[in-house]
């Protein structure tokens, strides 16, 4: 259940594109967010080399989805080293711990295993781990209490700006669904504060126009690898919720094709997105 909130974010040098440390004032969860090329500098943050969980965030060489590495360490700031070392994709990281170093090395195994298993099944992410987590043996009451502190990172990675666990459909009572048609299209979906959520089963036109132009074609080619698309009878079917950063990218890749999904995208009555949302 949403309900508000109160989120502190303190910038230990001042600058709101560097280091970061994110908490809810009465809980003991905190993240410490910070950019690849400040490791130096958040080496000195004690509450990095604690017990947690942490995140490697990037973006993929084609464009497609984000990347995220989801691990664990009793010193993750060590842990985060070495991929310093090994790992090229990331350029962001956020490390999840307590501000007295509660957690134990069973509570981030157990962490990392419950993250990962999220973060496939919302689809947000490409999960750039090698291997799966094996579950630890919890007692039922302390899994219960991590399963709380799921829902504090969940919240406090999403105000830094990583919705990984958020999911793409948004809970509410009364929602706005749009439409786009096209010859052998159609397809439905919602404007969140993401973009423009396509729904699964939405069908897109098989081939693409000559005028379509790289940028359509390049996305349709990746939602395809990706799994995101399929072919079946002779169109193109989402087999996943998907979020376009645009209604024009999401228009586009359903009617293969440019085009303005300000005015493709209609209301059950016909009216566009442009005349309900933007004038």
């Amino acid at each position: 259940m949403i309900k508000p909130q109160t989120i502190q974010i303190f910038l230990p040098d001042g600058s709101p594109t560097s280091i970061k440390e994110a908490e809810i004032t009465n809980r003991l969860v905190k993240a410490i967010l910070f950019p690849r090329s400040k490791i130096s500098e958040v080496a000195k943050r004690d509450q990095v080399n604690f017990t947690g969980v942490y995140f490697l965030f990037g973006t993929s060489e084609d464009g497609g989805k984000p990347l995220v590495y989801i691990g664990e360490g009793e010193e993750c700031f060590r842990r985060i080293k070495s991929h310093n070392r090994k790992k090229d994709f990331w350029s962001h990281a956020v490390i999840i711990t307590t501000k007295t170093d509660e957690f134990t090395k069973t509570d981030g195994k157990f962490l990392e295993h419950y993250c990962l298993e999220k973060a496939i099944a919302v689809g947000r992410y490409s999960i750039a781990n090698d291997t799966g987590s094996k579950k630890p043996s919890l007692s039922e009451s302390r899994t219960y209490d991590l399963l709380d502190t799921f829902e504090t990172l969940k919240l406090l990675l999403a105000t830094l700006g990583y919705p990984i666990f958020e999911e793409k459909r948004k809970a509410k009572s009364f929602k706005e669904v749009f439409h786009c048609k096209g010859k052998n299209a159609a397809a439905s979906g919602e404007l969140t504060e993401d973009g423009l959520v396509v729904y699964q089963g939405g069908v897109c036109n098989l081939k693409e126009t000559p005028t379509a132009g790289n940028w359509i074609t390049g996305m349709r080619s990746k939602l395809r690898e990706e799994g995101v698309l399929k072919e079946e009878n002779g169109v193109l079917v989402f087999q996943t919720d998907h979020i376009f950063n645009s209604p024009s990218a999401a228009a586009g890749t359903i009617l293969a094709r440019r085009a303005n999904g300000w005015k493709e995208w209609k209301d059950n009555s016909g009216k566009t997105l442009d005349e309900l949302k933007r004038k």
